[in-house]
């Protein structure tokens, strides 16, 4: 067994590729996802606005909305609606505000003409405007009532009182003291390509076969446990390696919060195990390479998305997070986030844990009961 270790160690620091999948790879996901969702944070959504009726009353209204924070107000000099229209039905522009004229006096008749063009295939990214545009109706008709009661000789402690909302909504965060994107995207692509080493383990596994090596291991004295235990420790061992190395890159140039060291710990030992242990049940299933290799990639990418390993799994369709419950991705993955978010110890996710070994075990009894086969198979 000792041998058989020594000999994948070495193999391993050998084959460059590994250092890339396991390693390079996956920075190169955080560092170009991380990017991204940390701009995304930063930036500001464009409001496109045509003015047509540019009094001071509609120039006060454009102005109320660039005051917001998050949004800029880009003013349209179109002289058609039409063209711009056009441009939105072209999928070039996704919204546009447009203020017909007798705005201004539609503010004191009770009618003010405003239009909100969208583009149906980019809602999302319109919905936050037409949110701004209902919530500033609703104030223009606030004021308009204020008047109205003023008017009617209602002192201004009373017209407060009536336009009193009946329910007030107090918002009261739990939890989620530590959360950023950061939290979703380096736990995320850590347990992703954890799996990873199950096409590395394949391939070797592979190799041995078609080079002979294990064919003759049927004239030695090592038992199937020892070889395949020499065999899985390696992987094993790259696996806490590349997990160290990923969170404390994200710790260090992102400022991740890892929360308790030693849970963190334990759960990098148990995805570890999972991964390679499943690595080593399918390395003895396999018909050929190029299916382990297809099955690992479903297992990786399947998994990944059903997990909620991309984007958090609440966003995902309820079946399809049902789906999730049934991977060792998603009890990784949300062990990691309990611990980094929620500060949560061991009792808090013991059963993540657990799910985890067993996983690892159900891939390392299927090795011990296929190994047999596979030898036959090696040798003929």
């Amino acid at each position: 067994m000792k041998n058989v270790m020594i000999k994948e160690f070495k193999l391993m620091l050998k084959e460059r590729g590994n250092v890339f999948f396991l390693i390079i790879l996956p920075l190169l996901f955080i560092v170009a996802f991380g990017s991204i969702f940390n701009s995304a944070g930063s930036t500001s959504i464009t409001i496109h606005v045509h003015d047509l009726d540019r009094t001071a009353a509609s120039q006060a209204f454009v102005k109320q909305i660039d005051r917001l924070k998050g949004f800029t107000v880009k003013k349209e000099n179109s002289p058609s609606v039409a063209s711009q229209v056009k441009k939105i039905k072209d999928g070039s522009l996704s919204s546009l505000i447009v203020i017909d004229k007798g705005f201004e006096t539609g503010l004191q008749k009770g009618g003010v003409p405003i239009h909100f063009y969208q583009d149906g295939a980019q809602s999302s990214s319109a919905a936050p405007i037409q949110a701004i545009l209902q919530n500033m109706a609703n104030q223009y008709r606030e004021q308009k009532l204020a008047q109205t009661l003023s008017a009617r000789g209602l002192n201004p402690a009373q017209i407060k009182q009536t336009l009193a909302a009946p329910i007030h909504i107090q918002t009261i965060t739990e939890n989620g003291k530590h959360i950023d994107f950061m939290s979703q995207i380096v736990p995320g692509y850590t347990v992703m390509f954890v799996f990873f080493i199950m096409i590395s383990m394949l391939q070797r596994f592979f190799k041995e076969r078609d080079s002979g090596m294990i064919a003759r291991l049927q004239g030695t004295p090592l038992r199937s446990a020892g070889y395949l235990v020499g065999m899985w420790i390696p992987p094993f061992v790259s696996v806490l390696i590349q997990c160290a190395v990923l969170l404390f890159f994200g710790r260090l140039f992102y400022g991740l919060h890892l929360g308790n060291p030693v849970v963190v710990t334990l759960i990098v030992l148990c995805l570890a195990f999972c991964g390679t242990g499943l690595g080593l049940g399918l390395s003895m299933i396999a018909r050929s390479q190029n299916q382990g290799i297809g099955i690992t990639q479903l297992i990786t990418m399947g998994g990944a998305i059903v997990a909620g390993l991309w984007f958090p799994s609440d966003m995902l369709p309820s079946f399809v997070q049902n789906i999730g419950y049934f991977t060792p991705q998603y009890w990784a993955m949300q062990g990691f986030q309990d611990v980094m978010i929620r500060d949560a110890g061991l009792s808090a996710i013991w059963l993540n844990l657990l799910l985890l070994l067993v996983f690892g075990v159900f891939g390392l009894a299927i090795a011990l009961f296929r190994f047999r086969p596979f030898i036959h198979d090696a040798a003929h």
